[in-house]
């Protein structure tokens, strides 16, 4: 990977963004700068003087004193704390703000629009770009508008921010209410060589190899690799193996993921293409079925909770896996380093169109990951801002990716640097490293990977080859494809809703249909009630999406 100096890959990324900035929905074609809806006015936080305010530096140190601020991180599988580790400490004391995280004991949508109801809301909330609470909290009028506490607040902001970043989530009232962690830009990742593809086909390497790294590629090779693991291969350490995991299940994982591995256009002739009637995924998902009628596969893929997922992944229990590398960054250094060194993950060519095309596989996006926004039920807004400024700024990524300098990182020939007992930990005991010293990605909600990734330690042969595989197979420019789905309240997203509720109940008929001839039905009865939900609309929302998305690109 190509690496630059902080202030080139700042100066690049910002103009990269500036010209090639999008809207995040229909809605952000627009220009409209009306006033702003609603401002902070507590007079308990109002702001300094602001004559004090300079936008050329951060104003997060004009007040250190002890403040908490409550922090929603919308993954119920994040496990991390904050105060316990030396990197979270070390904040505290620098910036006065002691985090109180919250995860959701479920799904996130749920709780979240809970706590809209009842009025409560923490201070500040991460949540995936693409869930539909996100619209929810904006066009609810929960959240401020960064610009508007920014402006009041803490200028600097903006300079950190990047403009390109705040123009892709404006909404029409020319308002932003959340910055995304992992956000990229096409120009960017060419140029970078950084592509952020995490999606990847996985097999355990030492079953895979001992079967004579069979061609997984077509029906036929998929069909009799599980053939054959049936035969000589149903049990590991006494317990049986699970053939196949799809992350995500139904919504990701055997749709827009599979769709990926496949190649299946998102596009044809300049319209949006129905990806899920398209043959070559049909013949699949028939695959699948034929899979399970002769017993190659059960369905724990589409039933499993994630700590039974969990559970089968650190035994090696799964053969073939349907799942972002990056999630194997702590099982594949673990599993190397077992009785059994070979039991690892490696990436290789999954399901192909009938053509033999690679995978298409999606990159990142403007868009990010998560979406960080402070909600206005926060005593203190000024102190909220300071903080996501500070944690956006150079100095806020470094502290919080490398943690406190001579303790965990120090100085070597002018850059930054984990210090060595640090990056062994990485592969000897990552789970020391986030809970005692929380560095790397241990507090990922604001990272940003064009500037954290000059520091990245190089990773683990075993990582690596995940990495380079889904870097190799990513579709750069495809980015633009990402979120096209109405979110939200609206009349079409409620049909989307309906729609693909109503995909996750049918996916496993599918896969469990007696025959073909039952499947061809039950597929057919699908397409007649999407019809009848209003998929009409959402096509035509897609397309407007894209269009607009396009014509911002040409600008």
């Amino acid at each position: 990977m190509k690496r630059y100096s902080l202030k080139k890959s700042l100066t690049a990324v910002l103009a990269i963004m500036l010209s090639l900035s999008l809207a995040a929905c229909s809605s952000n074609s627009g220009n409209n700068e009306s006033a702003p809806t609603a401002q902070p006015t507590d007079s308990a936080t109002e702001p300094q003087n602001e004559a004090t305010l300079n936008p050329e530096e951060a104003a997060w140190k004009l007040d250190t004193s002890p403040v908490d601020l409550t922090w929603f991180v919308g993954a119920n599988w994040y496990a991390h704390t904050w105060g316990d580790s030396l990197t979270s400490k070390y904040i505290t004391e620098k910036t006065g703000v002691n985090v109180k995280l919250e995860v959701p004991s479920g799904e996130a949508n749920e709780h979240i629009t809970l706590m809209m109801t009842s009025g409560q809301l923490p201070d500040l909330i991460s949540m995936g770009s693409w869930e539909t609470a996100v619209k929810k909290l904006w066009e609810g009028d929960h959240v401020y508008a960064l610009n508007e506490l920014a402006d009041q607040y803490d200028p600097y902001f903006y300079k950190v921010a990047g403009d390109g970043t705040l123009k892709w989530y404006r909404q029409e009232n020319g308002n932003t209410y959340g910055v995304p962690n992992d956000s990229y830009s096409p120009n960017l990742m060419h140029e970078t060589g950084m592509t952020a593809a995490n999606q990847t086909f996985l097999v355990r390497k030492d079953l895979y190899e001992e079967m004579g790294s069979p061609d997984l590629s077509t029906p036929e090779g998929f069909l009799s690799a599980l053939q054959l693991l049936k035969d000589q291969y149903s049990e590991y350490k006494g317990q049986p193996i699970s053939p196949f995991f799809a992350q995500g299940n139904v919504p990701y994982g055997m749709t827009e993921y599979l769709q990926n591995l496949l190649a299946v256009p998102h596009e044809k002739d300049g319209k949006v293409y129905d990806r899920v009637t398209d043959p070559e995924y049909v013949t699949w998902l028939k695959t699948f079925r034929t899979a399970y009628e002769r017993g190659l596969i059960n369905v724990d893929f589409l039933v499993d909770s994630d700590t039974q997922v969990e559970e089968k992944t650190n035994n090696a229990r799964y053969f073939m896996m349907v799942r972002e590398w990056s999630g194997m960054t702590a099982v594949n250094p673990m599993l190397a380093a077992s009785a059994n060194p070979d039991s690892y993950y490696i990436a290789v060519d999954g399901p192909q169109n009938s053509s033999g095309d690679s995978a298409k596989l999606f990159p990142g996006n403007m868009d990010g990951w998560m979406v960080t926004m402070i909600s206005k039920s926060t005593k203190n807004p000024e102190r909220a801002i300071r903080f996501l400024t500070y944690l956006a700024s150079e100095e806020g990524q470094r502290d919080l990716f490398l943690g406190k300098e001579g303790e965990t990182w120090e100085t070597v020939d002018g850059k930054p640097q984990l210090k060595a007992d640090m990056v062994s930990l990485i592969d000897s005991d990552i789970e020391k490293l986030e809970k005692e010293y929380g560095v790397l990605d241990t507090y990922w909600m604001m990272r940003n990977p064009v500037i954290v990734n000059q520091w990245r330690p190089e990773k683990a042969p075993v990582i690596k080859q995940m990495e380079d595989f889904a870097n190799a197979q990513a579709d750069i420019d495809s980015g633009i494809y990402k979120g096209l789905d109405p979110l939200g309240d609206s009349e079409v997203a409620v049909a989307w809703s309906r729609i693909s509720q109503n995909w996750e109940e049918v996916m496993p008929e599918l896969i469990t249909a007696k025959d073909e001839a039952a499947f061809d039905k039950i597929f057919a009865s699908f397409l007649e009630r999407r019809d009848s939900y209003g998929f009409q609309q959402v096509v035509e929302y897609r397309q407007a999406e894209l269009d607009a998305r396009k014509a911002k690109m040409a600008d």
